[in-house]
């Protein structure tokens, strides 16, 4: 069928200009409201650092950044709702040890891969620490290692698969520690049973637990870093606590869809690391106890050479705690 040049030039007048424009034209990215998912429940070190990385985002690309919690399988629900998500910069993962590099250790399944996301930057990273229900007896690492061997202590995770069940597996296959672990649907959800009683203690993130201790309503007995914390200089090491070498953190990145469009990855990229790089928010991060990511870290690059590091040094933990995928 013909269609004369009158009709065709009718035709197109009917037509919206901007229809006929490629999108990138006219509609440059973000154009709506940025999806930030948590794979843990609200109250987390992920929860907090996510929040702080959405203020981030939406201060530098003037658009609202809108959190998300998405708790359960140790982050693989939420990991798993990115990972399938379309590739648009719309909706990013928040992401951990737990979800990224644990999960598969766990998992002979867990629904999605390292394949699928790409890595935008790192932002920070935060010790793990015990922290005990205040009238539980020990008082050291020492005095809990020594009581947990008369009677089994149950401490607290924030999930199977998390970043804080490795170090506990760690912890117990380095002490010989009698522990029984309860896990939980994220490091806010487990905090007010420690502070009942309804678990001995939790091995969660120094920004988690680190205003409990300093309330009183708990008591931190150990942080698993190489040195104590300028925010809480009465809590011990670990390692001085008789566990040799033992350190062990929890960091934070966020990540994209895998095939997300490079240019809208290097926009994230550059908001997230000008916040990062000084400021109120990057204060406000390590008023959580957290330490910034390195410039490095914060690229695209760096932050997946940070991954690929930590997931060989999981290996090598899953393998040291006799953790195997099921």
């Amino acid at each position: 069928m013909t269609v004369s040049r009158r009709t065709l030039i009718a035709t197109l007048g009917l037509a919206p200009v901007a229809s006929l424009l490629p999108r990138p034209a006219w509609a440059a990215y973000p154009d709506r409201p940025i999806h930030l998912i948590v794979p843990f429940a609200a109250g987390g070190n992920a929860d907090l650092v996510g929040r702080v990385v959405g203020e981030m985002v939406s201060r530098a690309l003037k658009q609202p950044a809108v959190v998300e919690n998405r708790p359960g399988a140790g982050g693989g629900v939420g990991a798993a709702v990115v990972a399938h998500a379309k590739p648009d910069g719309y909706t990013l993962l928040i992401g951990s040890n737990g979800p990224l590099t644990i999960n598969p250790l766990m998992h002979l399944n867990p629904g999605y891969s390292l394949a699928d996301f790409t890595a935008i930057a790192l932002t920070s990273y935060v010790p793990h620490v015990l922290l005990m229900n205040k009238n539980f007896p020990a008082k050291t690492i020492p005095e809990l290692i020594a009581a947990s061997k008369k009677k089994s202590v149950n401490i607290a995770t924030s999930g199977v698969g998390s970043a804080t069940h490795m170090t506990l597996e760690r912890f117990k296959a380095a002490t010989g520690a009698d522990i029984t672990h309860i896990p939980y649907r994220g490091g806010g959800a487990l905090i007010p049973d420690v502070i009942g009683g309804g678990v001995d203690g939790a091995m969660t993130e120094f920004s988690t637990a680190v205003q409990i201790h300093k309330s009183g309503d708990a008591r931190l007995v150990g942080i698993a870093a190489v040195k104590r914390s300028e925010l809480a200089s009465d809590v011990p090491t670990f390692i001085e606590g008789g566990v040799k070498g033992f350190t062990a953190e929890s960091y934070i990145g966020v990540l994209a869809p895998a095939q997300t469009p490079a240019d809208i990855v290097d926009a994230l990229q550059k908001a997230i690391a000008a916040g990062l790089s000084g400021g109120d928010l990057a204060d406000k991060l390590r008023g959580m106890g957290s330490e910034i990511a390195t410039p490095e870290q914060m690229t695209a690059k760096g932050f997946a050479a940070f991954i690929k590091t930590d997931a060989e040094n999981m290996t090598a933990a899953a393998k040291l705690a006799d953790i195997k995928p099921e």
